[in-house]
């Protein structure tokens, strides 16, 4: 039976897989220069498979040693020592079975001297241990380039910062000292940032002995053509019918080509839906992605159980539409990239993809249901009860959602000022939405859109787009602008109908819900 392994970006069975080439020779050209450097990315996100094909790659020039921290036990980093001789046991392992190309003799030999016991051993010391490194240089005729994968395991324990420090002044002397040519780390966590893993309040994250590390800038993303080529292949020998290059945007356009969300989707698609490679199936995967538990999703809520003041400032950019400057030295901005939450976007903090984003909205949303917030379970409980209204013969009457979320907005929020409603009326309506659409549909944000005057949510339900803009009201003249707006998003879509809802504050408004017309769309708007 075929499987599509999420680990990385193949099948397992018959490797259909995104070409990272280019993305190798990227990496491989650091290497030449022999740079130390670390590739820091979040969970899942292609790092243990990138690294075996830069291996490959590596092996046809250099002596590559591919080793990872994962599973090593507190006595490996008891002290230095023992993180040497963890380090170098590891290092001969790899021969032993085979993994390793262009090794002389006499390098094997010291090998064995330093992990072996007896007579001829070599005991590890703090003080030999950059002269073993040296020697195990000097001893070998091809450059001895080391990957070390799962850093992240190592960053609780003083021994490895010092481990570190072994390579760092061995690299700032390497005029002198004889040591390796290159030094790649991987993991989460970036290795000025490791204390961050065990004491995440700390104010003295920054201080590492890797700042000889070169900056690495290589993307990591999967490309749109290049999810389009692995489909492609996918097709070629299964004939589903498929239009690769929709499905591929498709993928991409939800993803932003985070590898494991790739992976999951196709593998969603092939196993579970039977490979319906239409935008149906696409979207029927959606719903299932949103709504399972994995690996990747569980580490994230473990970062913001973590990192609590970057999840308030997620909240903020996702409810509030806050336009937060990219401040590459803002801690919060720091760590939320380094989890692969944000990216830049044009100088502004951006949600990594809409798959990220809807997650989390679904989170946030079901903390509120358990929260002190009378006012947000009860917009939450009269969208969930409201629901059979909605709903006529499997068809979502997105009119009546908008009715209905007038009479209890009203209800609920009508002595609030209007500062509180700028900052939480758009807040409200995906609460309300949320119970309607659940388990059948799905809804997104257009990050384009989102600031904090307004913002468009899109809903897919059974076959059918719908399109609701949500603004604040700041007179008429703006009103017809956001019409105008919404009318041209309309035609992005391929749509003749929208929705409007308006966030008013003037005494005398006149609430509710009617329909206007621009040219051959009609825009049904509610004014609460």
């Amino acid at each position: 039976m075929k499987r599509f392994n999420t680990t990385g970006t193949c099948f397992a069975y018959k490797h259909y897989m995104v070409n990272i080439d280019e993305r190798v020779q990227q990496i491989k050209k650091m290497v030449d220069r022999g740079d130390y450097f670390c590739i820091n990315r979040g969970r899942q996100y292609g790092k243990t498979t990138t690294l075996n094909a830069l291996t490959d790659v590596l092996n046809e020039e250099y002596t590559t040693f591919f080793i990872s921290f994962e599973g090593m036990s507190d006595s490996s980093f008891a002290s230095l020592e023992n993180c040497g001789q963890a380090f170098f046991e590891k290092l001969r392992y790899q021969v032993d079975n085979h993994e390793v190309i262009h090794l002389d003799s006499a390098a094997y030999r010291l090998l064995k001297k330093v992990t072996g016991s007896g007579l001829f051993s070599k005991k590890i010391t703090s003080d030999n241990f950059s002269d073993i490194i040296s020697e195990l240089v000097k001893s070998n005729s091809h450059e001895i380039v080391v990957i070390i994968d799962e850093v992240d395991q190592a960053g609780n324990y003083d021994s490895f910062i010092k481990f570190l420090g072994v390579l760092r002044n061995n690299f700032l002397h390497r005029d002198k000292i004889p040591t390796f040519h290159s030094v790649i780390l991987a993991g989460v966590y970036d290795v000025k940032n490791l204390k961050l893993k065990m004491r995440p309040d700390t104010q003295h994250q920054y201080n590492s002995p890797w700042n000889i590390a070169a900056n690495f800038d290589v993307n990591m993303d999967l490309s749109e053509s290049g999810i389009q080529g692995m489909l492609e292949d996918y097709e070629a020998d299964h004939h589903t019918g498929m239009d690769s290059a929709k499905m591929a945007k498709l993928l991409w356009d939800y993803t932003s080509g985070y590898p494991f969300l790739v992976s999951r989707l196709c593998q969603i698609i092939d196993e579970n839906l039977n490979a319906d490679w239409t935008e149906a199936g696409f979207l029927e995967a959606i719903k299932v992605i949103l709504n399972e538990r994995n690996t990747l999703f569980d580490d994230m809520i473990k970062k913001f159980d973590s990192f609590p003041e970057m999840k308030n400032m997620l909240k903020e950019i996702l409810y509030d539409g806050e336009k937060i400057p990219y401040n590459a030295d803002d801690r919060e901005v720091q760590i939320a990239t380094m989890f692969n939450f944000i990216k830049n976007a044009g100088g502004k903090v951006k949600l990594s993809n809409r798959i990220f984003e809807t997650r989390m909205y679904n989170l946030f949303q079901f903390e509120a249901t358990v929260s002190k917030s009378e006012e947000d379970n009860e917009i939450i409980r009269n969208g969930s009860i409201d629901t059979p209204l909605f709903i006529k013969n499997g068809k979502l009457d997105m009119k009546k959602v908008l009715e209905r979320f007038c009479v209890h907005f009203n209800e609920i929020y009508d002595t609030k000022d209007e500062k509180f409603i700028e900052k939480q009326g758009r807040k409200f309506f995906l609460f309300f939405l949320k119970p309607i659409i659940n388990g059948t549909g799905n809804y997104y944000v257009e990050a384009e859109t989102r600031d904090e005057r307004r913002m468009d949510v899109v809903v897919d339900y059974v076959g059918e787009r719908f399109v609701i803009e949500l603004k604040i009201w700041r007179g008429d003249s703006y009103n017809e602008q956001g019409e105008q707006q919404l009318s041209e998003y309309l035609d992005y879509y391929g749509l003749e109908k929208g929705y409007l809802i308006s966030f008013c504050f003037n005494k005398g408004k006149q609430s509710g819900v009617h329909e206007v017309k621009l040219g051959n769309r009609t825009i049904i708007e509610a004014v609460v």
